[in-house]
């Protein structure tokens, strides 16, 4: 989020080339001051006032060359217009008439570059309250707008109904959040991810904030894993047709120069330095995701819960299966070392099975289903993705 906010140059362009390396595509920050960056790192307000508003050129004129280089790189600069979470931020401070000029601004300076808009950032759009926001989007983007739009609703809060109809929303953004009690984990694998996606007219969903590594979790006050984002990431691919999915970690999100806790995060625990947030196990763990699903046609993928003839556990979300298919293929992810019973029949013909560590992202060697309902165990106690289709795919 403070990225393009904190960074110099030289920094920026560091993190970009890893993230490339890394096989991501896409970079989300913050437009304006917001709770955890109170100005740009030259001390700079993208705009004073709230009842009447002046815009900072000297703010945008630094911010521009920061989006040319997430573009340079090969990146889509996501930007979030308006972040509305807290009293501090400009979506609960400033007038709706002024957001409105503000985002038209943000849009025509932004607007030739490659982006995806994020109209609301953390804020609470369900309800009554997602009316103003409904018409700050038609006032910024009209009906035949050409650039993907979305919001970026709080944790666990689920805007598809509110917004799916308005012709300048194109895909349902939500946020697992960085939770981890059981109620929290059943939202994501169980809830409207999970459920909702057939509803009209469809929108692909993405998880746009899992849970960040290196942040503490909200009930259990532990640490967040890369094996805890893992789980995140690969049920939020599964449990909806696959569209995509985000990656974030603490000290990277909050754009860390020293070692301590974000602005005004009390709670969320002492973040690395960013360069070394940067290289948390989880970040390479994307590249071989991304791996994965570009082997395969991940587009075909549709949430398939039929394929168990139950969970492996049912009271435990933590060890929750998910599993999608294609006319031709399956996937399933397992949190843990289980046992599976797996129904195949659909897969016309000779079927093979194989291992993907998402760890390591090797793959084990292929191996015959043998029957059309069979029992699979993964190979050791860690996470597995396991991989059914024909033998000569």
């Amino acid at each position: 989020w403070n990225g393009v906010l904190l960074a110099d140059e030289n920094s920026w362009q560091i993190y970009l080339r890893d993230r490339i390396s890394k096989g991501f595509t896409a970079i989300q920050f913050v437009t304006t001051q917001w709770r955890a960056a109170k100005a740009d790192a030259k001390g700079n307000l993208a705009f004073t006032g709230t009842e009447k508003i002046t815009i900072n050129p000297a703010f945008f004129q630094r911010m521009d060359k920061m989006i040319d280089m997430i573009n340079e790189n090969g990146l889509v600069a996501s930007p979030v217009l308006i972040w509305s979470c807290t009293g501090v931020d400009p979506g609960q401070t400033v007038a709706e008439d002024q957001l409105i000029l503000l985002a038209k601004y943000m849009v025509a300076r932004y607007g030739a570059h490659h982006v995806i808009w994020f109209l609301g950032g953390d804020g609470n759009y369900m309800g009554e309250r997602s009316e103003m926001w409904k018409r700050i989007g038609r006032a910024v983007f009209g009906d035949e707008y050409n650039r993907l739009v979305t919001m970026h609703p709080g944790g666990m809060h689920w805007v598809d109904d509110e917004f799916r109809h308005e012709k300048w929303f194109s895909f349902n953004g939500y946020q697992s959040g960085h939770g981890d009690d059981d109620n929290t984990l059943r939202w994501l694998c169980e809830g409207p991810p999970a459920n909702d996606w057939r509803k009209e007219p469809h929108h692909p969903y993405i998880n746009l904030e899992p849970n960040y590594e290196g942040h503490i979790s909200y009930q259990s006050r532990k640490m967040i894993t890369d094996k805890d984002v893992r789980r995140a990431v690969y049920w939020s691919l599964l449990v909806s047709p696959t569209a995509g999915v985000t990656y974030g970690a603490h000290g990277i999100w909050s754009w860390q120069l020293t070692e301590d806790v974000p602005m005004d995060h009390a709670g969320s625990g002492v973040a690395k330095i960013w360069y070394d947030a940067m290289k948390l196990p989880g970040s390479a763990q994307m590249k071989y995701l991304k791996d994965f699903f570009s082997s395969i046609k991940w587009w075909e993928l549709l949430p398939a819960p039929e394929l168990l003839s139950e969970q492996p556990v049912k009271d435990n979300p933590r060890k929750f299966v998910a599993s999608a298919k294609s006319d031709d293929f399956a996937v399933l992810y397992l949190t843990e070392g289980m046992e599976i019973k797996v129904n195949t029949s659909y897969i016309k013909g000779t079927k093979i099975a194989k291992w993907f560590n998402p760890r390591t992202g090797e793959w084990s060697r292929s191996f015959k289903v043998k029957d059309d309902i069979d029992v699979f165990n993964s190979p050791d106690n860690e996470d597995w993705v396991l991989w059914i289709g024909l033998e000569n795919e």
